[in-house]
């Protein structure tokens, strides 16, 4: 990414971000440390984590640390953010990555599974703004960034307990904006597409999928993590200050 844009107020800046030890993730970690910034980031894949870790940190300005945790678990998910908190300094920016799209056919939801999928895909995002939310009053300052996705906009099926979350997530992004904009704390959704993760293709992708992104893109190129990454450091940095409340979608054009 040295051929993209830097910004200058990242460096340094404390960094937190939740499922990034994989997928998209790992990219927003990796373009994070790029930056310079202080990097905490939070994963229930502990060995991938850690790898992450030790291999970006060899030549950062800051090496990146990382938290094991589930994040459903919200005893656990404030832990691990006091944790982070105490080696990179007060949350400056917060991005709530962590989410789970498995197929699931509406006839097999069950109560539990209801409440699994709620709690992996929104409702640890409003306990991780929650949390850091104090950080960011002292400084007056901040930017939290809550991960959308196109497929409700897209009528997806066969995932509604994900596609009802990410569709909340709006919601929560455009109250949270009002209740911290007099803090001079951004709140933002960043929406992707369909992002050709290294779990996507393994799992989803064929023939078939690929010719209707190509039908359906306006741009026919497979969006990769790094395109989602550098609309994400935008948002954290002080360029985007007066961007509030909004969605960022990056879907070439899907929607």
């Amino acid at each position: 990414m040295n051929s993209l844009a830097s910004y200058p107020s990242l460096r340094d800046r404390s960094v937190l971000i939740t499922g990034g030890a994989t997928g998209i993730g790992a990219s927003l970690v990796e373009a994070f440390v790029a930056q310079g910034a202080r990097v905490g980031f939070i994963d229930i894949a502990a060995e991938a984590g850690r790898e992450l870790a030790e291999r970006l940190g060899a030549d950062a300005h800051f090496a990146p640390r990382f938290q094991a945790a589930d994040i459903t678990d919200i005893a656990a998910l404030d832990a691990a953010i006091d944790a982070l908190r105490a080696q990179i300094g007060p949350i400056a920016a917060l991005l709530n990555n962590a989410a789970n799209d498995k197929r699931h056919d509406m006839d097999t939801v069950t109560s539990e599974s209801w409440d699994a999928g709620i709690a992996v895909n929104i409702k640890h995002q409003f306990f991780a703004a929650k949390n850091v939310a104090a950080d960011m009053r002292a400084a007056r300052t901040g930017s939290i960034i809550n991960f959308g996705s196109v497929s409700w906009r897209a009528k997806q099926g066969g995932m509604p307990t994900y596609t009802t979350s990410k569709a909340a997530v709006q919601g929560l992004t455009r109250g949270l904006a009002r209740d911290l904009g007099p803090y001079g704390i951004r709140v933002n959704t960043l929406v992707p597409g369909w992002v050709m993760t290294e779990k996507q293709v393994r799992l989803w992708v064929t023939e078939a999928t690929k010719d209707e992104l190509a039908r359906m893109q306006c741009i026919p190129t497979a969006l990769q993590p790094q395109d989602i990454a550098c609309m994400a450091l935008f948002l954290a940095a002080d360029d985007s200050r007066m961007c509030t409340a909004q969605d960022f979608i990056v879907d070439a054009g899907w929607t």
